[in-house]
């Protein structure tokens, strides 16, 4: 089961979302979408929320209302964190989460350390928090279904771009072809062909006696 929310500091609006337990984590692990970035309260418990760059956006370039949501959002959901003030908070992209057979459920690392960022929540937000629970919606969600009709749209998507890039390079080379028979004509001296004939017109006659 998942939770959603959504933000509307963005246009159109932004999908926020959290499994309801460290189990439910664990789906949200396994069937992460390349696009996800998650976040955590560092060194704390905390909620895993995550935030589903829409097309065009980037872990760099979160407008900073998106990113206060989303910040709010997992210190409002740490039990110890919500109560305090200062709050560390770690976020990457899904793609940079490790888990290994060892870790705890729910538990995970990261592969890179470096592409992990930092920020901190000075202070909850009651206007922010408000905001998001209004449009809090509980459900179950096939996770794996989910990624795979993902998946499937995307190779569906990219077909489309090689299709159109083979296209553009068939009418490219074409008009390569074009223009170099135009240019080989152009370098035919026609008027010095026609001038040779009428400096002689008897070998013309010639040919027919």
């Amino acid at each position: 089961m998942v939770i959603k929310f959504t933000s509307n500091t963005t246009t159109p609006p932004t999908v926020l979302f959290m499994g309801v337990d460290k189990v439910e984590n664990e789906d949200l692990i396994k069937y992460g979408w390349p696009e996800d970035v998650w976040f955590h309260v560092d060194k704390l418990s905390s909620a895993h929320v995550y935030l589903r760059l829409p097309q065009g956006m980037t872990i760099d370039s979160i407008p900073e209302d998106l990113l206060q949501d989303c910040c709010q959002l997992v210190k409002q959901n740490s039990i110890e964190g919500c109560k305090l003030n200062n709050v560390a908070i770690v976020y990457t992209m899904w793609s940079n989460l490790k888990k290994t057979g060892d870790m705890a459920v729910g538990q995970v690392g990261f592969h890179n350390n470096k592409a992990v960022k930092h920020t901190v929540v000075e202070k909850k937000i009651n206007e922010i928090v408000n905001r998001l629970e209004k449009t809090r919606w509980k459900g179950d969600v096939d996770y794996k279904k989910e990624r795979d009709d993902r998946d499937s749209q995307e190779r569906r998507k990219q077909k489309k771009l090689d299709q159109e890039r083979r296209d553009q390079e068939k009418k490219n080379q074409l008009a390569e072809q074009k223009r170099k028979v135009t240019e080989s004509y152009g370098d035919v001296d026609w008027d010095a062909g026609a001038t040779r004939n009428d400096e002689d017109p008897g070998n013309l006659s010639d040919d027919f006696m």
